[in-house]
Parts: structure tokens; sequence; C-alpha cells
């Protein structure tokens, strides 16, 4: 079995348009929230999210590029120019069919797509551009990736709701590890802020019109934020014998169902999806310096994901520090996981943990060392990084030290 590890990430998100810049804003619990930007915001009850702000597509890409591209490609177009420019690969020849691109997302091209309905249903035009279809297809951004690098392997996108991402990062760490593939490039992205897509999660009565506080006993709900990380996964050995960089190490990946409800989370399902990835990391549970937490800011979602982890961690559970960084950059959906991602790498890179910011007042069902409001300083040598989606699909990663 081949070691996997990390030799570039990108991103752009409501914190910030790279990795440093990401890495900065999370260590000083800097919040991205903020009021929204969108066609018809007089008809949304909830007007706040973590929108990419100080970012135009004409600034990186050419007009043809944008022509092809819904917003939630171009996000993964541009962290992924980023993450393949730090890892130094050329993915020319034999290395670009050894390659590929897995990708998550839970929308795809919604901004295409509500657009769309805008021009027909809204503005009686009697036809959409041609190009509607490529641009909202959910495999549209992985597409694109594969032929701005050259990578002719395996491309495919993933999406189950909110654990997309990990999945897509699991599946790839697994095809390398198992020789399917030399390098990979993954992650998420997500462009769900528009008039549709904001109306639709509006009905589902779990989005707050304020902030989002994990854990907090006063939280209000979730609040949605939009932007894409992509990494490049590499066998271990050919990141060596290049000289290359190493992040981080892929550990280990586990997924489970619940096989349960379509929205509510299990205790169990979470639960078993953190041992598998412990057990296929070879870790034991009192060997994890750090959970990056799902940690909505809903009351079902923090209670049960606290609940998992104690039943997981047992008496370490106590000694573990456990955040949520949706307070700050909001809850990407399917391009969640690798932005978190992020926050693993700052843990086990620079030994800085991300806070839980907003957080007021203890929930007894939370009883966990929340990291609460300021970042801290602590040596972390294993992370995890939790993902619990609707329809009880449950993607847990753990990542080591290089």
């Amino acid at each position: 079995m081949r070691r996997v590890v990390i030799t570039g990430a990108g991103t752009i998100n409501a914190l910030a348009g790279d990795v440093p810049g990401t890495f900065a804003a999370m260590a000083e619990g800097r919040c991205g929230i903020g009021p929204l930007s969108v066609s018809d915001l007089d008809r949304l009850a909830v007007r706040i999210g973590a929108q990419v702000r100080d970012w135009t597509s004409e600034a990186h890409f050419s007009r043809a590029e944008i022509a092809q591209c819904d917003r939630f490609a171009l996000f993964a177009l541009f962290a992924a120019r980023q993450a393949v420019a730090q890892s130094g690969l050329a993915f020319a020849g034999d290395l670009g069919s050894r390659s590929g691109v897995i990708l998550g997302t839970g929308g795809g091209g919604l901004t295409t797509t509500d657009d769309s309905y805008r021009a027909v249903y809204r503005d009686n035009r009697p036809r959409v551009p041609p190009l509607v279809v490529p641009r909202l297809m959910h495999s549209a951004a992985a597409s694109h990736l594969s032929m701005a690098h050259g990578i002719t392997g395996p491309v495919f996108t993933v999406s189950t709701a909110c654990a997309s991402s990990n999945h897509a990062m699991g599946l790839a760490f697994q095809m390398i590890r198992g020789g399917g593939a030399t390098a990979v490039l993954t992650g998420g992205s997500e462009a769900m802020l528009s008039f549709g897509g904001l109306k639709a999660w509006e009905a589902m009565r779990v989005m707050s019109p304020e902030a989002c506080r994990p854990f907090s006993a006063d939280r209000t709900g979730m609040v949605q934020g939009e932007g894409a990380a992509v990494f490049v996964f590499e066998d271990r050995d050919h990141a060596h014998a290049r000289g290359a960089e190493v992040l981080a190490e892929v550990l280990g990946f586990g997924m489970t169902s619940d096989a349960g409800d379509l929205v509510m989370p299990s205790r169990d399902g979470a639960a078993r999806a953190i041992r598998a990835a412990l057990q296929d990391a070879g870790r034991n549970p009192n060997e994890v310096d750090y959970i990056n937490a799902h940690g909505t800011g809903t009351a079902a979602n923090d209670r049960t994901e606290c609940a998992a982890i104690t039943d997981v961690f047992g008496a370490h559970a106590a000694r573990l520090m456990v955040s949520s960084t949706k307070s700050m950059h909001g809850h990407l959906i399917g391009g969640t996981g690798a932005v978190e991602l992020l926050a693993c790498l700052m843990a086990l890179r620079q030994g800085i943990v991300a806070p839980t910011i907003g957080y007021r007042v203890p929930d007894p069902d939370c009883a966990l060392d929340v990291v609460p409001n300021t970042a801290r300083d602590g040596r972390v040598s294993t992370a995890v990084s939790n993902a619990f989606a609707f329809g009880g699909l449950n993607a847990v990663l753990v990542l080591g030290q290089a």
C-alpha cells in the first residue's frame, strides 16, 4: 500500500483568496460572514452569508473561460492554480495519464441554473445561452481542471451534500494508495449563494439570520458560505523522489451511512465513521490531538456530533481540541470539508488551532474543549476532519504531520 501526502493547497473563500491569508484569518478568529449581495435580496428572509468579496472573475480568467464556467467552476480553477503551483508538478506526458481529478460539490452550477430560470420565467426570454448545460453540470469543475492541467487519468465528481469534499478527498486518497494514480487534484467547490439556493435553504428553517455559533447554547442556526479548496494528493515516494515539500500525510479515511433519517443526524453513524477512519489510519483514539468538527451551528448537529466524539474517544475526549471553522467561513455545503481541511493543515504545520468564534453560552450537551473564540497554540501530530451530510452520509479524514 502506497503512502499519500499533500504537496499543494489552494483556496478562495470568504476569509481570503489564498492559503496564507486563510491561515491568518483563522488564527485571528476573523469572521467572513456579513450582509449578502445577491439578486432579489429583498425577497429573502435570511440576508447574511459568507460571501467571497473583493474578487472578480475578470481579473483572473479570459472572457471565453468565464463564458464556459459557472462561479463554482471558476472557484475550483482558481484554487487549483495555487495548489498545482505550490506542488511544482507538471502534468505533461506520462504523469498526466497517471493523475486524476476528484472534486466534490453539492449543487454544481446553481448560479447558472438560477440565472437561466430567471431569464425564462421572469424575463420571458425565448431561450437561454447554449452553454447552460455544460456550465451547470456537477462534473463541470472537474472537467475544467483536467483540461487546464492536462490530466487524462480518472476524472469525476462526487455529490453527497455536505460530505462531498471529504468523500472526494477520501476516494483520491484510496486511489493513490491502491496504485490507481500517482497524483490527484482533489477537494471541493460550491457557489450556492444565489436567490434560488438561499430560498431553498430558508424553507428548511435551519438558517441563522445573524451569526453561526457552533456549540453555543444560544445558537440560532447555520450560515451558508461559498468558495473552494483544492489540494494535490500525491504518492509519497513520488513526492520524495522529486524533492517536493510535503505539507501533511493523509493517514486514513472512513465513511458510513446512517440508513435512517433523511435530515436528522445519527450519533451511531457519525461514531462509526470516525472509528473507521482511525482504524484505517492505524491510530488509537488517544493519539488524536485535534478535530475539525462538522459543527454547523444547529442543535441537532452539534449535540449529535459531540455525543459521537465522546463515544469514540471516551475519557480522551476531554483532552481533545474540537473546533468548528464554519463560524468564520460559513457552511460551504459540498465544498466545506475542503476548506476545513486547511484548518487541519494549519494545526499540523504551524501548531495553531483555529477557534470556534461566536461562542457565548456553554451547552451542557456539548461539553468539549471547543477552542472558544481565540486560536490556541499547541502541538498537533494527528488531526481529524469530520463531515456529516443530509441523507445520513458520513465521511471522516485523518491527517498527520509530514
